[in-house]
């Protein structure tokens, strides 16, 4: 099942491996806030509705920074701005752990949203183009799967930390091993370079407009209705996902009465789980196209979050349905990076990918805030599969509007007139 691997360009797999490293270290950064939401409950005596706030700011500033870095990569270069948004997200989640209240954790929050949505724009758009499209989904897929293996590490540290530290201090220490993903930086300026199809295309274009006004390109026709029906889908995507990992934590300490480590446990299984459902995603992207993998997973998740949050089922159950609840609830991340570079030319590439992904993720990142508002009427468990359920049928609405493109090559997608 590997042996694609071999057959891969020097580039291609360098390639690889820095964007596998921004994902997993993208990934880290983000979750830790998911495993503090319950201390500075505590602490800092603030309302689930707060939490959910803190939760959403990042995901919310996160679409401004992916468009907008999505626009600079097809003004200034995939690679450049990749570097710039690591070191962004890195110093925010660094200068969280000094934060003081509610407020200043906030605004850190909010700018290192801008970072988080910026790195996944910029790394899709040249994984996508640097990788042949024989191989593209699985590739992609590969790389999206760092995502569990950041989330993975950040409960580890979770348990680890936790248990080592008073909560006064853990949680601020896991905000300052945020800083980590700052030196990848290094390995992507010595062994990663521009793809070739925008390097052409840089050469035989005419000047461009300035990088601002070439964030709306995607939003005027020939591209508007394409960008519209992907934002509606990833949208759906997104809150799925973020109504259950934002507060699954929380759920699991305070609704099923689990110690830290034994929700660290939970999670782990859980994220394994999600590992696998990449690395299947990847697969079945190529294998049986991009939409039929995005449907199956989204059925399957909206079946699957309901009945894991709002069965009466025991602890010792969850524990093991926690693995086949990450799979197929992460599936469809893997074909959105390759499902979107073949929808748009190299010209709007990163802006059409930068805006469509972070608009769904801002939009989306409404539902953890929506969970957390609810969930002080209603149990946690209903409050988050009454969401993440509507969260699918929009995914479902949006994906049914788009065309299959499996097998599309990026360099043949002509600009339009």
């Amino acid at each position: 099942m590997l042996g694609w691997l071999r057959d891969l360009t020097d580039k291609e797999r360098k390639t690889m491996v820095g964007c596998l490293g921004g994902w997993s270290l993208d990934a880290l950064d983000v979750q830790i806030f998911s495993f503090v939401i319950p201390t500075l409950l505590t602490l800092w005596g603030i309302s689930r509705a707060d939490a959910g706030m803190l939760g959403t700011v990042t995901l919310l500033i996160s679409a401004f920074g992916g468009w907008l870095a999505g626009a600079l990569s097809d003004r200034y270069g995939r690679v450049r701005v990749l570097q710039i948004t690591i070191l962004w997200y890195a110093v925010f989640t660094f200068l969280c752990g000094f934060a003081q209240d509610f407020n200043q954790l906030f605004i850190f929050r909010a700018l290192q949203g801008l970072g988080f949505g910026a790195e996944w724009s910029a790394g899709a758009v040249l994984m996508g183009e640097v990788i042949r499209d024989k191989y593209r989904g699985r590739a992609v897929g590969l790389v999206q799967s760092g995502w569990a293996l950041g989330w993975g590490a950040a409960a580890l540290l979770y348990t680890v930390i936790f248990a080592a530290l008073p909560e006064a201090v853990a949680w601020k220490t896991m905000f300052w091993i945020g800083l980590a993903p700052a030196l990848l930086v290094f390995y992507v300026r010595k062994h990663v370079d521009e793809p070739d199809v925008f390097i052409a295309r840089q050469q035989a274009a005419a000047p461009k407009a300035s990088p601002f006004g070439q964030l709306f390109t995607v939003l005027r026709p020939p591209y508007l209705g394409t960008t519209l029906k992907v934002a509606l889908m990833v949208t759906g995507a997104q809150g799925g996902s973020y109504a259950l990992s934002v507060w699954l934590p929380t759920f699991l300490r305070t609704e099923r009465q689990l110690s830290v480590l034994n929700t660290g446990s939970y999670l782990l299984v859980h994220i394994l789980g999600a590992w696998f459902g990449f690395l299947a995603g990847a697969y079945l992207a190529d294998a049986i196209g991009r939409k039929r993998t995005f449907l199956l997973s989204a059925v399957g998740s909206a079946i699957s979050v309901v009945a894991y949050v709002t069965l009466p089922i025991s602890n010792e159950l969850m524990l093991v349905l926690a693995a086949p609840l990450g799979f197929i609830l992460y599936m469809m991340f893997s074909a959105m990076g390759p499902f979107m570079t073949e929808l748009y030319p190299t010209e709007v590439r990163g802006t059409g990918q930068g805006f469509c992904y972070n608009v769904g993720r801002a939009i989306g990142a409404l539902f953890p805030a929506m969970v957390g508002f609810l969930s002080q009427k209603l149990p946690l468990g209903t409050a988050i599969a009454i969401f993440a359920f509507a969260a699918y049928g929009v995914m479902v609405i949006g994906l049914l509007l788009l065309p299959e493109t499996r097998g599309r090559q990026v360099a043949s997608i002509a600009p339009a007139e």
